[in-house]
């Protein structure tokens, strides 16, 4: 294992057991399902993730960004910016382009299809963040190779997005009461709990919201910015209404449900 995985699973490991504790200490909303019956099929996902990106991509995205870089690949290698200045818009351009992914998983109805496995959790927690269906990790994976080897970002803006991306999806996903006042302080240069929850709302307009992972500048910029929720962040309901039953939210049914589930009507071209 690389000095770049070490990283990468270091901070991991770290940030998922902080705002796991951080939950238990100063939780935002009661939960309304099984814990454990959550955490089992959340955390399957999770392993089966890395599994499936690992068979089929021989280089990742800091690789990619080292090849770009020794091969003149990309738009900042063909201009002459400072290095740090290179960092800072090598890793807001990969944000961006996530937001931009984002949202055309709510746009495309084929990619919804995907894309619901991860709004059907019933309760909102850190390991929500880190539910996403395999084919999705895949696809993700090819936009941010393909993003790497157009953009041409030094290899650490790449391992600091990756760390950011990461850390904050877990954050931002997290169930942990953060005061109102230091909230609005934070969702200027981050997305929050309270922010992002607002995407998890089973209310249409409410989900095509807040479509940001780590900077909360697009959707302010973009006009997909909403502030909160209709019904109040202790009155809003999670999830998606035509997945309301915590048996068919198993691990089995998960990695089948884009083939076989209601997608319902959230795609944006419906509306």
């Amino acid at each position: 294992m690389n000095d770049e995985a070490i990283i990468r699973l270091g901070f991991f490991v770290g940030v998922f057991a902080l705002v796991a504790i951080l939950e238990i200490l100063v939780p935002r909303r009661p939960l309304t399902t099984s814990k454990r019956d959550r955490w089992f099929a959340n955390l399957g996902i999770i392993v089966l993730n890395p599994l499936s990106v690992r068979l089929l991509f021989p280089v990742l995205p800091f690789g990619v960004a080292l090849l770009a870089s020794e091969r003149g690949w990309g738009l900042l290698n063909q201009v002459n910016l400072h290095f740090w200045l290179e960092v800072a818009v090598g890793a807001i351009l990969l944000d961006f382009t996530i937001y931009l992914q984002h949202v055309l998983h709510h746009a495309i109805p084929l990619l919804w299809r995907l894309h619901m496995m991860h709004h059907a959790d019933l309760d909102f927690d850190v390991t929500t963040g880190l539910r996403f269906h395999p084919i999705e990790i895949i696809l993700s994976m090819a936009i941010k190779l393909g993003t790497v080897a157009a953009v041409g970002p030094p290899a650490l803006a790449v391992l600091i997005f990756e760390v950011a991306l990461n850390g904050t999806a877990m954050f931002n996903h997290s169930n942990i009461h953060v005061p109102e006042g230091l909230d609005r302080v934070l969702r200027l240069l981050v997305v929050t709990p309270d922010m992002h929850r607002v995407h998890h709302s089973v209310i249409i307009r409410e989900t095509n919201s807040n479509y940001g992972f780590c900077l909360p500048w697009w959707d302010r910029i973009l006009g997909t910015y909403q502030d909160q929720p209709a019904k109040g962040h202790e009155g809003m309901t999670v999830g998606l209404s035509q997945f309301r039953d915590p048996k068919r939210l198993t691990l089995p049914s998960l990695l089948v449900l884009p083939f076989v589930g209601d997608p319902g009507s959230v795609p944006i071209n419906r509306h």
